[in-house]
């Protein structure tokens, strides 16, 4: 014990060490022209480069100030909202379609859409004892580390793995959208049974199924849904497919792709940053914080009430403790988040007499009256809308899916998305390892000698 108390107190030091050397003045990244998160001053991302995968459309520029407008998410030229419509109204699941059009730049036919479905689900299986090698033997808490870590240990079972080539990259592309299903599944299971003490199930995928189908029968114990369900699942997967190559994951994955890496590492490093709660993990935030408000509140339909608890949570008070609104505004959209309308409609139709009828209706308040409390708190009149964390987690909920897989569906619909982008960069015509400069303000030191300090 004492051992270890004194370890503490060396962290304690060096810690403060390191804050006492490593402090900024706010005024230093204005002095230097240093452009924090690579955001511009007016808050739009520094152009970084080009891409013809995917829009995220948020604000018109009109004389150097941003106008707010609807939001639009547009796939390969393609908006979204009309993709979801286009296989809904055919009674279909679009996420394949949706994963298709992203590697291919265009959308499938009826015999290429059935091919890719039939190699997706061969590319499903797992190597012999992979499962139990990688999976079961290293449980973990969160499954967003397994998945990294699986990922990775694919590597090992691909002859080609350091290969650039196109059809190569794409072979593995197709591998890791098919595989990361089944591997999501099996780290929750091993989790249940390593940490929570509860017995594990495994079910095989069925290849006549489409992915969201099998994520549902595989989680469920008795393999049982209904299509309503996974039509509702393959949404969100369309949905989260790709959001432009700026997000944090994206760009991380361009950038280690910049370097040539090889397909393993360039994939875990953004399942690494999907991870974070500023990115992908804000859907998992937003539902605690729904629930802190279900709480806080007497009566879920009392506006007021909501609203308090909202200052309560920007003033520290309640909530995580960082003065965060999760579910509320975002880098691009101004006005309105399309994927937060698609999945706010069906929610408001298949919640009514469930037990997420009161946290969708408190998520609706929470739309309706965070901007306003954050615009008096900021002093601004930025326009902050709902983004799709807000209703995700819901729709999750709904599902009857567990808070630990999430953020790991984010990344099995994802990954589709890191795909077509890592793709794209291997073939730009002016590559370039990715490098931005950080201006260095450290006033030079004369050395002492030991003795001396």
């Amino acid at each position: 014990m004492e051992r270890l108390y004194h370890q503490d107190e060396m962290i304690t030091r060096i810690w403060n060490q390191s804050k006492h050397n490593g402090t900024f003045d706010p005024a230093e990244f204005s002095r230097y022209q240093v452009k924090p998160g690579l955001r511009n001053a007016d808050g739009t991302g520094v152009v970084a480069g080009l891409t013809r995968i995917c829009n995220v459309h948020g604000y018109l520029v009109n004389e150097g100030e941003r106008a707010p407008i609807e939001g639009r998410l547009i796939y390969r030229g393609y908006d979204v909202e009309a993709l979801a419509n286009g296989f809904l109204s055919q009674d279909r699941f679009g996420f394949e379609e949706a994963a298709y059009l992203l590697l291919a730049g265009q959308l499938p036919n009826e015999q290429e859409l059935s091919e890719f479905h039939t190699r997706l689900m061969q590319d499903a299986e797992l190597p012999k004892h992979f499962i139990q090698d990688i999976i079961l033997r290293s449980p973990s808490k969160n499954i967003m580390n397994v998945l990294s870590r699986a990922v990775l240990a694919l590597y090992s079972y691909d002859s080609e793995a350091e290969s650039f080539s196109p059809q190569t990259v794409l072979r593995q592309s197709i591998r890791l959208i098919a595989a990361m299903p089944k591997m999501m599944v099996a780290a929750y299971e091993a989790k249940l049974y390593a940490i929570d003490n509860k017995d594990m199930h495994f079910h095989k995928h069925d290849e006549t199924k489409s992915i969201a189908e099998n994520i549902l029968m595989m989680l469920r114990h008795d393999r049982q849904y209904t299509r309503q369900e996974a039509k509702l699942l393959d949404l969100c997967l369309v949905l989260h497919a790709d959001h432009g190559g700026g997000n944090n994951s994206t760009f991380t994955v361009r950038t280690l792709t910049s370097a040539l890496t090889d397909t393993y590492s360039a994939i875990s490093a953004g399942i690494g940053s999907l991870k974070g709660f500023r990115h992908g993990g804000a859907n998992y935030k937003v539902s605690e914080m729904l629930d802190g408000i279900r709480q806080a509140v007497s009566n879920p339909k009392d506006k007021a009430q909501i609203k308090t608890a909202l200052e309560r949570i920007v003033e520290r008070l309640a909530g995580d403790g960082s003065g965060l609104i999760y579910g509320i505004g975002h880098a691009v959209y101004t006005l309105s988040d399309p994927r937060a309308k698609l999945l706010k409609a069906f929610l408001s139709e298949l919640t009514p007499g469930t037990q997420q009828e009161e946290t969708f209706q408190i998520a609706c308040a929470v739309e309706e009256l965070a901007p306003e409390v954050l615009r008096r708190k900021k002093g601004d009149n930025i326009n902050l809308c709902a983004n799709v964390d807000l209703y995700s987690g819901i729709t999750y909920r709904l599902l009857g899916i567990p808070g630990e897989l999430f953020t790991p569906l984010f990344c099995v619909s994802r990954v589709a998305g890191w795909c077509a982008h890592r793709m794209e960069e291997l073939t730009m015509p002016a590559s370039k390892i990715i490098r931005p400069a950080y201006k260095s303000i450290q006033a030079e030191r004369a050395y002492a000698a030991l003795e001396e300090r």
